[in-house]
């Protein structure tokens, strides 16, 4: 076997592994299940939700988001080279500048986001009650109630929906898929390696983060552990099909546009589902806020290297 064919399938089962460890703890252990959880279990849990709250939205903006954008704008550079010459003949040079420096990137990105918008008022407009909230939200909302003095009526909880669950499993899946992808492309022992790492070092905080929030979504313990499986197994398809690609040349618009398709839906439920349920009781907003952030640093940092 060649070094470098070794070293890729050693990624491959890393990626397994890993993925599949960090995501079934929450799962496995009762301890992390926060519906019955009551005192100190109670705010370490909902500080450790936090925590995973941070690091969604790091991965959302640091990574994500960032890889989509970088990886957009080489493509439309790509495609706009070789008609350079022809635009500059045809256009004047403030029209084409104008045209070259339209934020694509974001718009795919926005379009992804609204794309997961559009999904949900659909499901929710044929099946309104899909994202009502638990027993518990509404227990919580109607004790907050009581002490709002100018409230006329409960305070809307944030959803539990399952289609949320599903997107955020899914934007990720993609997420996997390319990182994968880059790993089996490489073409040196050393870059195959310390791809991987630096995948491997944020990759096991998002997991983690997955399944604690399907089992704080009242997700089966047995889907919720076929999820992280199905979940799990992206990573090593990305790093086969790097591995089946001759040439090592699997750039293109297409996988472009759906990283940023990925990205605008991950922040869509960052933003609309995670970090709305995480700061949604009123106990302790200040320690809420430094676990977020502290969520938020480690993805940072990690950005350093990956």
């Amino acid at each position: 076997m060649e070094p470098l064919l070794g070293a890729k399938i050693g990624c491959l089962f890393a990626l397994l592994a890993l993925t599949l460890v960090c995501g079934l703890i929450p799962i496995c252990f009762k301890w992390f299940q926060i519906e019955g959880a009551t005192g100190r279990q109670h705010r370490v849990l909902s500080l450790l939700g936090c925590v995973s709250a941070g690091v969604f939205l790091g991965a959302g903006f640091m990574h994500m988001t960032a890889e989509a954008l970088e990886g957009i704008e080489s493509e439309i550079q790509k495609f706009m080279m070789p008609n350079r010459t022809e635009s500059e003949r045809n256009f004047s040079g403030d029209a084409h500048s104008d045209h070259k420096d339209y934020p694509y990137g974001e718009l795919i990105i926005s379009l992804g986001f609204f794309l997961v918008f559009l999904l949900e008022s659909l499901a929710l407009q044929c099946h309104p009650g899909a994202a009502g909230g638990s027993k518990l939200q509404q227990e919580e909302c109607g004790g907050a109630h009581g002490l709002e003095l100018h409230s006329h009526g409960p305070r809307p909880s944030p959803s539990r929906s399952p289609f949320r669950a599903l997107i955020l499993l899914l934007s990720l899946s993609f997420h996997s898929v390319f990182e994968g992808l880059a790993v089996g492309l490489q073409t040196t022992v050393a870059a195959t390696v310390q791809l991987c790492v630096a995948v491997l070092a944020h990759k096991g905080l998002v997991v983690f983060g997955v399944g604690l929030r399907l089992t704080r979504t009242g997700t089966g313990s047995r889907w919720a552990a076929f999820s992280i499986l199905a979940f799990a197994l992206m990573s090593p398809l990305g790093v086969t099909l790097g591995l089946a690609v001759p040439g090592g040349d699997s750039e293109g618009l297409a996988q472009a546009v759906l990283h940023g398709v990925a990205a605008g839906t991950f922040l869509y439920v960052t933003f609309l589902e995670i970090l709305p349920r995480e700061l949604a009781g009123p106990e302790a907003p200040l320690a809420k806020w430094g676990c977020v952030a502290i969520g938020f640093a480690f993805m940072a940092l990690i950005a350093l290297w990956a």
